[in-house]
């Protein structure tokens, strides 16, 4: 398949086999999100069809809450906060504004029951769907038609998908996830507060910036 704009059109029929992944009850979750959200709210807006929003958010086409999270804080640290953050030319490390975090939290979750996600981890995770690498790494400039995607799984997996996981596209070597509101029981998610990170804090900026650090990543002074 050709990296161009767009990847392909879904067919009318999913003829693989997807994946199935069960994340345990008790599994932690990490996300990264303002404080003045709930950390377990499900996003219950839809993104317009062509412009902004994420990579598998619902839209006008299928609606549905979402949630992203990492499968550990990094993934979570990393999807958020190192999207097109550049390399210094000089060597020198890279430099999250400041503003990119004000009051942004992170937090823990904890399933209270058995989640069942479809992987797009693996060529053969991607090719039972129809698709390949460019659904997880494509740029935001190709969201809308990953979300369309999204949207062409959910239909054909509407019995037991509920949600995706796939390796982090700013840290391959974990794992984050998509979940989706309509399909995860009430209560699904239960918020561990003791372990909650508050980046306005000189703790929580302390506890970043050693995350960040082996990423050649560091918050402007």
């Amino acid at each position: 398949m050709s990296d161009a704009v767009p990847n392909y059109r879904p067919p009318d029929a999913l003829t693989g086999t997807p994946g199935k992944v069960t994340l345990a009850r008790g599994a932690a979750l990490y996300r990264v999100h303002g404080s003045h959200r709930p950390a377990a709210g499900f996003n219950p807006r839809p993104s317009h069809c062509l412009y902004g929003g994420g990579r598998f958010d619902s839209t006008s086409c299928d609606r549905y809450g979402y949630l992203y999270a990492g499968l550990t804080p990094a993934a979570a640290v990393c999807e958020t906060l190192l999207r097109s953050l550049p390399f210094d030319p000089a060597g020198g490390p890279r430099l999250l504004p400041r503003r990119a975090v004000e009051g942004r939290r992170l937090s823990t979750l904890r399933l209270a029951s058995e989640l069942s996600v479809l992987p797009l981890t693996s060529a053969q995770d991607l090719a039972a769907v129809h698709q390949d690498t460019w659904l997880v790494h494509t740029e935001a400039h190709e969201y809308p038609y990953t979300r369309d995607w999204a949207h062409w799984i959910r239909r054909h997996t509407e019995t037991w998908a509920q949600g995706l996981l796939w390796a982090s596209k700013r840290e391959p070597a974990d794992r984050t996830v998509v979940l989706f509101g309509d399909r995860s029981p009430a209560e699904a998610l239960h918020v561990t507060e003791e372990d909650a990170v508050d980046f306005s804090t000189a703790e929580g900026r302390e506890w970043l910036n050693a995350v960040l650090q082996p990423y050649y990543v560091q918050l402007a002074p």
